[in-house]
């Protein structure tokens, strides 16, 4: 298992991916789960992976050999995040439809997604989730982030704490909250993370981090993130037993689902 994450905001953008893989307890490994496919002043183009790792391994070689060819559609040759999207969304495609059979039949999950975020000169900043038939969902204002992987464990901070108006700086710490809660409670997520913090119309990467185990930010951010828990939680207040078992419960106007 993996998790990587998107945030998209007005004033930009941030991906982040852990680097462990495991085919079991057993079986533990390290692999790249962030890609990049920028072009410095034209197009700023960050892809996360997570699910089977030979398909996202796959489609990412593909990418690369159309990237080396400039005489057919690649990466760098659409005018659109969108554009880009659906192109990827066929090499997802085009990888499924040749190993499914033969993954299937050792019943092995060909499933996989991918995140795509960035900027194409000229265009908004945007970020897109693919899932494994090719198809895509945006990030939208009201929802202004993406996961892929295990994603249930880093979620409530983001739901809790997310603006769409948000600065990148504190979008991408965030970020790190939420992977923190995911590592804490979750072994087949871990270091090296990989980290990038993307200004709209900048049209190049300025600001990314590779994370390893111990890092001294790492180390200070979940000790600073468990002490605030603790301190919040003992400021909140206590049950009244007595005052809870004597409240009755309000009545439900039941009268709008009646008439319908």
């Amino acid at each position: 298992m993996t998790y990587c994450l998107g945030i998209i905001s007005t004033h930009g953008l941030v991906m982040a991916a852990d680097s462990r893989t495991n085919a079991g307890v057993d079986y533990i490994s390290t692999y790249r789960k962030m890609f990049d496919f920028s072009v410095v002043g034209d197009r700023t183009i960050l892809l996360c992976a997570s699910g089977n790792l030979s398909i996202t391994q796959a489609v990412m070689t593909s990418i690369d050999r159309d990237l080396a060819n400039p005489d057919i559609e690649n990466l760098h040759s659409h005018q659109s995040l969108y554009e880009i999207a659906v192109y990827i969304g066929q090499k997802l495609r085009q990888v499924q439809t040749r190993e499914r059979e033969w993954l299937d039949k050792d019943g092995i999950d060909a499933s996989c997604n991918i995140l795509l975020g960035g900027q194409v000169r000229g265009q908004a900043t945007e970020l897109y989730m693919l899932y494994s038939q090719g198809n895509f969902i945006k990030a939208m204002p009201e929802t202004p982030f993406l996961q892929i992987g295990e994603v249930k464990y880093g979620k409530p901070i983001l739901d809790r704490t997310l603006k769409y108006d948000m600065s990148v700086e504190d979008a991408a710490k965030c970020a790190l909250l939420s992977f923190d809660s995911t590592m804490k409670s979750n072994v087949s997520v871990g270091p090296p993370i990989d980290l990038v913090m993307y200004h709209h119309n900048s049209l190049e990467i300025r600001h990314q981090l590779t994370l390893h185990r111990g890092h001294p930010y790492l180390l200070q951010v979940r000790k600073e993130w468990e002490s605030s828990l603790k301190d919040a939680f003992d400021r909140m207040p206590s049950i009244d037993w007595n005052r809870s078992q004597n409240l009755e419960p309000e009545p439900h106007d039941l009268s709008g689902f009646l008439n319908h």
